[in-house]
């Protein structure tokens, strides 16, 4: 199976809350970005409605949540509602940032694709998009 980019591929990178720390999200926005991913950067501070308001209207085929205030389990399962409220139910979403390890299977779970810790370096991110996405586009 070829783990090729889709062709302009369009990943939104999202800060959900109260968190104004975006470091790590633009940096993984970048190496996206220069990976030939299409990337929207929503800025900090997003509400839920925000983040699947911008999916919709961005067409977009992933969604990477960073969060860093540990608000992850509320913050996460209200935009999975808010996509799946919207018809985007199939979007991939990913995370990163400060979430413990306890956590991951369940927001696996709920439907997180994957989740990424601080450190985690950007070519391992670019990667799963990569494998992700060619394995939804070969199911599509």
């Amino acid at each position: 199976m070829s783990t090729e980019v889709m062709p302009r591929a369009r990943v939104l990178i999202a800060k959900p809350g109260l968190d104004g720390h975006d470091r790590g999200a633009k940096v993984v926005a970048r190496a996206l970005r220069d990976a030939g991913f299409e990337v929207i950067y929503t800025g900090i501070r997003q509400t839920p409605e925000m983040i699947a308001e911008a999916a919709l209207q961005e067409d977009v085929d992933a969604i990477g949540l960073s969060i860093l205030s540990g608000a992850h389990m509320t913050l996460f399962p209200r935009v999975l509602e808010e996509l799946r409220k919207r018809g985007l139910g199939d979007v991939l979403v990913w995370a990163g940032g400060i979430i413990p390890s306890e956590d991951v299977p369940k927001l696996k779970a709920m439907g997180i694709a994957e989740v990424f810790g601080p450190g985690t370096p950007t070519s391992e991110t670019v990667a799963f998009l990569r494998r992700a996405l060619a394995q939804r586009a070969a199911h599509a």
